[in-house]
């Protein structure tokens, strides 16, 4: 009776195992996660952000057109004005209408940090009341030019700076899908030990509960203490209630699976318990080689060094120190009448420095200097550490790669050494040439050597694509990662 009672709880805790399944392979989950996941999808974004960034600074190198004005500016109003001979104050009528109209084009100069601009233009006074006119005012062609001296040049740093933004933006959308395959790695494997936990379970409930009648019939022999048939049977106990746990585990790490790939609860994935690995050995010289050429980490540190740099170019230009040159050269003309605005045009030049000089500033300008010369030093010497650490990490991460596939051709090798024992020792358990013990422990071990196969598996993949990761470079396929940037911005 507590046989079938057992058997009947069992199949109720089993039935969430029996809802339709779709077989996936470890790299369909990864491309799938790759396409669809809400991961992938927030590292496109991200890079698309950057990539925007990056043409907005291209543009800014580009001249620049537009069109300004002041258009239907009504004025009738009292304005106080000053007579230049005597000095007195009166307020005087003002009723006119203002229009104007203009086109400049501005280009930025990287090399000196300067503006220049080219701009056309014409006005027109409406003047209303006692004295009516009209007059027309035109500058054809104005050049202009700003230079600051002497200054903090952000159009030179930006075009050092913003390339390497961009390209330090591509490899890091590469390396996040690489973390995302590691999720993924994680995810997919914990639910292929669940599912063998859950499988391993029911088969040692249905061997326990074989095991245990033959245990009955040895015992009413006296080959079978009443102690090993008890051990026998707390085993079979202890198998039915596994069955229910670990189809709780299943649920728990198929929905996680779901979570990273992008599907509902309800979508079931059957994963593929891979026989082959690639044949791959890893060399640490080409890994350092890849690493240093395309992950983000060498761009990392050149960046720190630049925007350390910059700052130091910064601090200097902030002392105090102020020299600017303006110059202005165009044409205009002014007359009642729109076709004398453009005769007998007179040309105007305006050229002049400005300067701002501190005489004492206590040593304000001087220590923001030496603060961020300071800074740069402390920078220096992080990227240099970082250096030396990361080469550890890599030799690190290499043999740990190195080492795991034949780890992985031990345990599966143990895994099957291991079935066959357990199937051997309940052969001699039938004969009665195995004792209870011995069936339990050969059980045991059964359990832990297919768990520790899948936990091998796993660690190999997940060392696998953290060199990818590190490395932006495809080891199986002899290629670096690379991404469709027109296709991306689609």
């Amino acid at each position: 009776m507590r046989r079938h009672i057992l058997t009947a709880f069992t199949l109720f805790a089993t039935s969430f195992l029996t809802l339709a399944q779709e077989q996936m392979t470890l790299s369909q989950a990864i491309h799938t996660a790759r396409n669809q996941s809400v991961e992938a999808l927030a590292a496109r974004q991200s890079f698309i952000s950057t990539y925007w960034a990056y043409r907005s600074y291209k543009a800014s190198r580009l001249p620049s057109f537009y069109m300004y004005g002041n258009l239907m500016n009504f004025d009738r109003s009292l304005t106080l004005l000053q007579n230049p001979e005597d000095g007195s104050l009166k307020y005087v009528s003002s009723n006119n209408l203002q229009n104007s109209l203009g086109l400049e084009i501005n280009q930025n100069i990287t090399f000196t940090g300067g503006t220049l601009s080219v701009s056309s233009d014409l006005s027109r006074i409406d003047q209303f009341g006692n004295s009516k006119s009209l007059t027309w005012y035109s500058r054809p062609v104005t050049v202009s030019y700003y230079q600051p001296l002497f200054s903090y040049n952000q159009f030179k740093w930006d075009r050092k700076i913003e390339p390497k933004e961009y390209e330090k933006g591509k490899r890091d959308y590469l390396a996040r899908m690489e973390a995302l395959t590691i999720n993924v790695v994680y995810a997919y494997h914990n639910l292929l030990l669940a599912k063998m936990n859950s499988s391993i379970s029911q088969s040692n409930f249905e061997n326990s509960g074989n095991m245990l009648q033959i245990a009955k019939e040895r015992h009413q022999l006296g080959d079978v203490t009443k102690a090993e048939y008890l051990q026998l049977e707390l085993r079979m106990l202890n198998d039915s209630i596994a069955i229910n746990e670990t189809a709780v585990a299943v649920r728990e790490a198929q929905m996680s699976l779901n979570s990273i790939l992008g599907y509902d609860e309800s979508f079931e994935i059957e994963p593929d318990l891979e026989e082959q690995l690639p044949d791959i050995q890893m060399d640490y010289d080409l890994v350092m080689q890849k690493s240093l050429e395309n992950s983000s980490f060498t761009l990392n540190n050149e960046l720190s060094l630049l925007n350390a740099e910059s700052n130091v170019a910064y601090a200097k230009a902030s002392r105090g120190f102020s020299f600017a040159l303006n110059a202005r050269f165009g044409m205009s003309q002014t007359g009642p009448q729109f076709p004398q605005a453009y005769k007998d045009l007179l040309d105007q030049e305006v050229v002049g420095i400005t300067f701002s000089i501190p005489i004492f500033d206590w040593g304000q300008g001087k220590g923001k200097v030496q603060k961020a010369k300071a800074a740069q030093e402390v920078v220096k010497a992080q990227v240099q550490q970082s250096e030396n650490d990361y080469r550890r990490q890599m030799f690190t991460a290499v043999s740990q790669f190195n080492n795991q596939r034949q780890q992985c051709l031990v345990s599966r090798r143990a895994m099957l050494i291991a079935n066959e024992r357990y199937e051997l020792t309940m052969h001699r358990f039938k004969e009665g040439n195995a004792t209870v013990t011995d069936l339990n422990m050969a059980q045991t071990e059964n359990d832990s050597a297919c768990r520790q196969y899948i936990s091998d598996l796993c660690n190999f993949w997940t060392y696998y694509y953290n060199l990818r990761q590190c490395t932006l470079y495809d080891f199986i396929n002899g290629e670096d990662l690379e991404i469709d940037v027109k296709e991306m911005i689609l």
